[in-house]
């Protein structure tokens, strides 16, 4: 066999990928998912402070205040990352590839060949079907696991990408 040597300067700039950006209604709705589960959170501690039936010891009493502090500090602070961590996550669809880029500290860039993608599933949860959003999960060969997951797409659009997906591999695989 007779390799050829690739030049470092001959490969395409990864800075070239032109990104799209999620929909703009899923900042909202992770933000507000935040929040839904600290409010039910902190509706069990207070249902449980407040209960007439068990007598809980009074140290348990004492840090009620404390807690529910750090239940809405922890919220709070999720929830500034989550609006400036969001803009961050991108994809890209490409002919033979699929990218996404993700992180705000630290940027992480994930490419999937086509050809190795086994399966794609749409995923949708009751708050994402109320926003016409879905998640697009893409399943490589030889993973029991989502190799990666596009959220916050418009439905439309991960319909469309979804049946690229499998259009193109058909193609790529048949001829």
């Amino acid at each position: 066999m007779n390799y050829q040597i690739v030049e470092t300067s001959a490969l395409p700039d990864p800075n070239e990928i032109n990104f799209e950006s999620l929909n703009k209604r899923y900042r909202p709705l992770a933000i507000c998912t935040t929040w839904l589960f600290a409010l039910l959170f902190i509706a069990i501690m207070t249902i449980t402070r407040f209960q007439p039936f068990i007598n809980l010891h009074t140290d348990l009493l004492a840090i009620y205040p404390y807690a529910f502090g750090c239940v809405m500090i922890i919220t709070l602070l999720i929830s500034v990352y989550l609006f400036f961590a969001i803009p961050c996550k991108k994809y890209c669809l490409k002919e033979h590839d699929l990218h996404y880029c993700s992180g705000l500290i630290f940027r992480k860039i994930i490419s999937q060949p086509i050809l190795r993608i086994q399966h794609v599933e749409l995923k949708r949860g009751p708050l994402e079907r109320a926003f016409n959003l879905a998640s697009l999960q893409v399943f490589s060969a030889g993973g029991s696991l989502h190799t990666f997951e596009i959220p916050g797409l418009d439905m439309r659009d991960s319909q469309k990408i979804r049946q690229y997906i499998l259009d193109h591999k058909d193609v790529l695989t048949d001829g």
